[in-house]
């Protein structure tokens, strides 16, 4: 996977973040979900450097970035401090702006950057995510029966941590192949590059962090930023798969709309894992997009 790609890795106040770079022409950061990392976008990165220099960087808590010990308020696993650790990176590789591309997890962090640093995000494209207040204010039974490692992963430490080190194996079946493709999508060397990762008895910590900051922290960020009429002002296209619980649960561009009026998207036939399901389709919508 990511042939031609070079190790782009930094060390961001104390946490390693770990990337890959490849391609050339403008800045492009991909950012992945749970429970994955940056090899989701091994079938897409190919086409993607033939039109940017492409950044594929492991969120902190995932992947082979640096996985602190989460704080009492979890602060510092905040979609905030997230992007963060991303905006330093594609500073130090030379990038003070660039287009971000996030799926689930990822998403919400690119979302967030958007919001803290407009100067620096000049496009943004999520994958399969409504916003997270949103998505915690309308949990319905189909939402919650779908989504049940959303209440899984937020309860105290080391409970959830010490379920999934049990059998990191079966938790990536429990979730990524209980989805409506089940493990289908997946090669053998992108599933064999997340089961490695999650089998590091660090990662388990890093994912139920992150999800606690979700809960917590990052509501209070979004509902300070919603009431003090903060935005996201760069161009958006929001994508989701018609077979997934986002689609199915939620209309995302009605709620995207309270953060951006001017967002565009649509719904791929497809279910949640859009990058690894359709590659193909997801560029035809992308590119376009994205060279604007």
């Amino acid at each position: 996977m990511f042939e031609g790609f070079i190790n782009a890795s930094a060390d961001i106040e104390g946490v390693r973040i770990h990337a890959i770079k490849g391609g050339r022409g403008p800045a492009l950061l991909l950012l992945h979900g749970h429970p994955q990392t940056h090899a989701i976008w091994h079938k897409v990165a190919p086409t993607l450097a033939q039109h940017f220099t492409v950044v594929a960087a492991d969120l902190r808590g995932y992947g082979d970035s640096g996985k602190p010990q989460g704080t009492l308020d979890h602060a510092n696993y905040s979609k905030r401090r997230m992007a963060l650790d991303q905006v330093a990176l594609m500073r130090g590789l030379g990038f003070t702006s660039f287009a971000v591309m996030g799926h689930d997890r990822g998403g919400r962090v690119a979302a967030r950057m958007a919001i803290d640093h407009p100067d620096a995000v000049t496009q943004l494209v999520t994958l399969d995510v409504a916003p997270t207040v949103a998505m915690y204010e309308q949990t319905s039974f189909e939402f919650a029966r779908a989504y049940w490692h959303w209440f899984f992963l937020v309860r105290p430490a080391p409970f959830p941590e010490t379920l999934i080190r049990a059998d990191p194996d079966l938790y990536l079946k429990q979730t990524m192949g209980a989805r409506s493709a089940g493990l289908a999508p997946f090669t053998p060397e992108a599933y064999a590059e997340y089961l490695r990762c999650l089998s590091d008895p660090a990662t388990a910590h890093g994912i139920c962090e992150d999800y606690r900051a979700s809960i917590t922290i990052d509501l209070e960020h979004d509902r300070a930023d919603l009431a003090a009429g903060k935005r996201i002002e760069c161009p958006f296209l929001a994508l989701w798969g018609a077979q997934g619980a986002v689609g199915q649960c939620f209309d995302p561009l009605a709620e995207w709309r309270s953060w951006n009026a001017s967002v565009s998207g649509e719904a791929l036939p497809c279910g949640h894992y859009i990058a690894e399901e359709t590659p193909q389709l997801l560029l035809e919508r992308v590119l376009p997009f994205l060279q604007r």
